[in-house]
């Protein structure tokens, strides 16, 4: 079993890799290789960390496996992040484990991905004010593959907390222009706007999002998480990675309550990518791609971080024959 640390991890794996990753891994889900099996997505009662399980397999490939970990409040504060996790990658062959990969990094540089893309899809060509809600740990990532898909002009940060928002601002060393500005005025503003909360009520209102605007809501994996006002996602244009894990887990849970149905949006991000679903039809309408995740990304972006390892040679990747051990 080949075991990738984070630090080798954060080497490995680039911007650009995860955007690439992620293409495939959603088109492979529309040509129905890939399978996400159930997730598990729990609060660590009673206090407000998550944990979670979401595992999934692409035979055609070779991926089994499943990706562990979950959201700690409380980390920022022992010099850790607050999202933890780790992937193990399965021999679908023999059941033995293959890989035990970090995944912090991965999490975040995967996530990021899936944005772009869902941004480089569906917001208008002349998008060219960058929005962001949230400054946690993924936020950086997001901002770097955003700006990997399109050529904006400028990026507008918010969050609940000024002074986080600023103490962000002050990290980054983008080519682009950062403003820092209150939540209300980036969703106005924005061209295209990325949510990456925690929230558990909406933080963006419906009012507030101008004609032709395109949101990838991003912070919604957990039973009553919501970034978005409900009539938001009543009124636009609306794609998913994954339709159960939406209505389930994501923005989607909300709006499903009042009656948004599988049928009632456009369809998967992964179908845009194959050919098999549109995108936006015009530069009007608002559009929405509401992302929780899928187990096959988090497979993806490790099977890719394994096989940056083999052909390097990387010094940082340990072998352990656990099956040799436990035969």
């Amino acid at each position: 079993m080949i075991i990738i640390d984070e630090v080798a991890a954060r080497r490995l794996v680039s911007p650009a890799d995860a955007i690439d990753a992620m293409d495939m891994a959603f088109r492979e889900v529309s040509r129905d290789q890939a399978r996400n099996y159930p997730v598990v997505r729990e609060r660590l009662l009673p206090g407000p960390n998550v944990y979670g399980i979401k595992a999934g397999a692409d035979l055609a490939i070779g991926l089994l496996g499943l990706k562990i970990g979950g959201y700690w409040t409380e980390n920022r504060g022992r010099g850790l992040t607050n999202h933890q996790s780790t992937t193990v990658l399965t021999d679908p062959e023999t059941g033995c484990p293959s890989a035990l990969v970090s995944s912090n990094h991965l999490t975040g540089v995967r996530t990021a991905a899936a944005c772009a893309i869902g941004i480089r899809e569906l917001a208008r060509e002349d998008a060219r004010t960058l929005g962001l809600i949230g400054t946690g740990g993924q936020a950086r990532h997001h901002i770097d593959a955003a700006l990997l898909v399109r050529r904006f002009d400028r990026v507008l940060v918010a969050n609940r907390d000024r002074a986080r928002a600023e103490a962000f601002a002050r990290t980054l060393d983008s080519t682009v222009p950062v403003e820092v500005v209150a939540v209300e005025e980036a969703a106005r503003n924005a061209d295209a706007l990325i949510t990456l909360t925690t929230a558990r009520e909406p933080v963006v209102r419906a009012d507030w999002i101008r004609p032709g605007t395109h949101i990838s809501a991003m912070g919604a994996d957990t039973v009553g998480k919501q970034e978005l006002d409900a009539d938001l996602l009543l009124r636009a244009s609306v794609w998913v990675d994954d339709w159960a894990q939406a209505s389930a887990l994501g923005e989607c849970q909300h709006a499903a309550k009042r009656g948004l149905t599988r049928e009632a949006i456009r369809g998967t991000l992964c179908d845009v990518l194959d050919g098999k679903a549109v995108r936006r039809t015009r530069d009007d309408e608002i559009t929405v791609f509401d992302s929780t995740g899928m187990a096959i990304q988090d497979l993806m972006i490790a099977a890719w971080a394994v096989r940056k390892a083999e052909a390097a040679g990387d010094g940082a990747v340990h072998r352990v024959d656990l099956a040799r051990d436990l035969a």
